[in-house]
């Protein structure tokens, strides 16, 4: 799951939109550096994450890439269960996907800036292009999705096959969306349920 699916599990087990968002940016132990909701929704997104790698759906959708592919098939996923979860957002969430990302944004900037944090400047960088640029409205076509392949296969020489991934998407795609609601499913109870029992901890 990418973006917008972490910040729909924020609202989900209402953890920090922050926290669930840093997830991609915070490396090592994250304890001492945020506030504790912070780290529960960094802690969330990395289970998340986990989660995804490890599920059954996930392994079989990694086998419909060709072999020196596969390394490269877990972003592409990611991009395209996002690419689904937007496309498919009336099912999902009672406010409309660009009134969520309002809601997200607002949410980011309270919780960032009521506290004295020091963020990754990656994360600001993002975070900003995110908002500005509407991202996670545009994932909705899937060509916007193969876009940001493209783009982000240009970050390095090791990263250029990643432009090829789209491809993929798009020839199984049919069968792709078709699971994405079991899989998405399965991951929202998952995050609840570890939420639950992470607040039991206390």
């Amino acid at each position: 799951m990418n973006y917008l699916a972490h910040l729909h599990i924020a609202a989900k087990t209402e953890t920090s939109f922050s926290g669930n968002f840093l997830g991609d940016f915070v490396k090592g132990d994250p304890d001492g550096k945020f506030p504790s909701e912070i780290i529960k929704g960094i802690r969330l997104h990395r289970y998340v994450d986990s989660f995804i790698d490890k599920h059954a759906i996930v392994l079989e959708a990694k086998s419909l890439f060709p072999k020196p592919l596969r390394r490269y098939a877990p972003i592409a996923l990611d991009m395209f269960w996002d690419h689904c979860l937007a496309l498919h957002w009336d099912n999902f969430h009672h406010l409309s996907l660009s009134q969520f990302c309002r809601l997200a944004e607002q949410k980011i900037a309270d919780e960032t800036q009521s506290h004295n944090i020091e963020l990754p400047e990656r994360f600001i960088r993002v975070n900003g292009w995110v908002w500005q640029d509407k991202w996670l409205e545009s994932y909705q076509e899937l060509a916007n999705i193969n876009y940001a392949l493209q783009r982000m296969s240009t970050r390095s020489e090791r990263m250029a096959p990643l432009a090829e991934t789209g491809k993929v998407l798009g020839e199984h795609y049919e069968q792709l969306n078709s699971v994405f609601f079991e899989l998405y499913s399965e991951v929202l109870k998952a995050s609840v349920l570890f939420i639950n029992n992470t607040n039991s901890d206390k």
